[in-house]
């Protein structure tokens, strides 16, 4: 493994974001859910074991859909408290726009220090003392309002309204809790789901990917300075408006969000899950800076970004749809039958990614 591919292996096969299995027993919910179907028949679409991007369910009754998603964004709200609850906003409306549903209400909780406490917003917030001279001293109030004005300026934007929430000044953290949960109305007739759905399908990117959100190449050492996701909130209700222009066409076999570990990410999982793989060329990535790096093309989090997949013969239709929505799209790849994620630069191979990674490889990356 080289570097890179040793970075998103570990995100996607040992870190808890992408394994939550490894402290959650979903067995106690799956038994509880059996019952669903006696007294709600069809009702659960989508559940927890599914390990997709949402839950899906149907308003017993009715013939109303409904995507919903719960989202934290907790450490990120330490050096930037407005840009983390704003993408953690965001990134929770996305997750229900990939299972092909509208985000509608926004459900919110915050949690922290006494308000009078005084916090340390910046680089160096996690150690409790500024070593770098650009860091804030603020009350958390003054942090609670970053928060509370970042989580309302996406919400505004993306049309999407705050309906409930809770609040607690019971933390004695130095990280605070931010929790969004999003409720969406489902637009597609069946809900999307991520896991790949055949060969010869098509990648379709939609938005420009940055340098920010360099969270995973950090933890790798590829990066020297640690830059969260920034929020982008005109780019974030392009992306959606494009993404659900793209449902219209009918054409969508599968779609994830962009989030942890980025293209990298998104990519293998969707090919792991549909039992395919995957050949990415990174270079056909719509980028905002020709400076970036082939390794932050392939795992940085930049937000505003979606990933679809789509029959050959049905491209130039749902990039038409795309495009008449003002967003940014491009094909990057190809899904096929292989037993890995190859992403490539220019014709070089940055990183093959294995569907299981072998006895070996696993040991190297718990070591």
């Amino acid at each position: 493994m080289n570097t890179v591919e040793k970075a998103l292996m570990h995100a996607l096969f040992v870190h808890l974001h992408h394994n939550i299995d490894k402290a959650i027993d979903f067995n106690l919910f799956k038994q509880l859910n059996q019952k669903i179907e006696q007294t709600w028949p069809g009702a659960l679409l989508v559940g927890p074991d599914a390990n997709d991007d949402a839950a899906v369910v149907k308003i017993p009754g009715t013939d109303c859909f409904i995507a919903a998603k719960m989202e934290s964004h907790c450490s990120p709200s330490v050096p930037r408290p407005y840009d983390a609850a704003a993408t953690g906003a965001g990134g929770a409306m996305r997750d229900v726009v990939a299972m092909g549903a509208r985000p509608l209400f926004v459900l919110d909780f915050i949690g922290t220090r006494p308000l009078e406490q005084e916090v340390i917003v910046g680089p160096c917030g996690f150690d409790g003392k500024c070593t770098c001279g650009h860091c804030e001293v603020m009350t958390s109030q003054d942090r609670v309002n970053l928060m509370l004005k970042g989580m309302a300026e996406m919400c505004e934007t993306m049309g999407v309204f705050v309906v409930g929430g809770g609040f607690s000044t019971s933390f004695s953290d130095i990280v605070p809790a931010v929790v969004v949960a999003v409720i969406g109305q489902q637009v597609t007739q069946h809900p999307l789901t991520k896991p790949a759905k055949s060969a010869g399908d098509k990648i379709i990117i939609i938005g420009e990917t940055g340098t920010d959100g360099n969270d995973t190449l950090y933890r790798a050492g590829l990066v020297d300075v640690l830059q969260p996701a920034v929020a982008v909130f005109a780019e974030e209700r392009t992306t959606m408006e494009a993404t659900l222009s793209a449902f219209a066409t009918g054409k969508i076999k599968a779609c994830s969000d962009l989030g942890a570990a980025g293209i990298g990410a998104a990519v293998c999982e969707s090919a792991r899950y549909g039992g395919l793989g995957a050949r990415v060329k990174l270079d056909q990535v719509p980028v905002k800076d020709a400076a970036i790096t082939p390794e932050e093309v392939f795992i940085c989090e930049t937000q505003a970004r979606m990933l679809l997949q789509v029959e050959p013969q049905y491209v130039d239709e749902v990039l038409a749809a795309i495009r008449a929505k003002n967003g940014i799209a491009a094909v990057i790849g190809e899904i096929n039958d292989e037993d890995c994620c190859i992403f490539e630069f220019n014709g070089q191979t940055i990183a093959t990614i294995p569907n299981k990674p072998s006895e070996e490889q696993m040991a190297e990356l718990m070591a």
